[in-house]
């Protein structure tokens, strides 16, 4: 899920890039990444409201817990990192791109 999450995040922000070329890259990936927020935390919440009944189980708490805990985490890491790698590195790309446009 939390890869689905972060290709999904990925193509929503070449998606924004695309629909608004004349936006800077760091407004693109702040517009890409509000939009996907709801979904991402949605697909983890319900994913992490469904172990909740594990965790009275006698076998499997341990397991819910850590199941539960990795994907909070992993989601807001997702919303975090996922973004600050794309600008890292498509930042030279959109420099080049914005100086080639500006000199025609």
């Amino acid at each position: 899920m939390l890869i689905k999450n972060g290709i999904v995040l990925i193509e929503e922000i070449d998606l924004t890039r695309e629909a608004h070329p004349e936006q800077k890259l760091v407004d693109s990936i702040v517009a890409a990444s509000m939009s996907r927020l709801r979904p991402v935390f949605s697909a983890a919440a319900t994913t992490i409201l469904g172990m909740l009944p594990l965790i009275s189980d006698a076998f499997f708490p341990s397991m819910a817990i850590t199941i539960m805990g990795g994907l909070a985490f992993a989601s807001i890491l997702t919303l975090i990192a996922a973004p600050v790698l794309y600008f890292i590195f498509f930042k030279r790309s959109d420099q080049l791109a914005r100086k080639v446009t500006a000199g025609t």
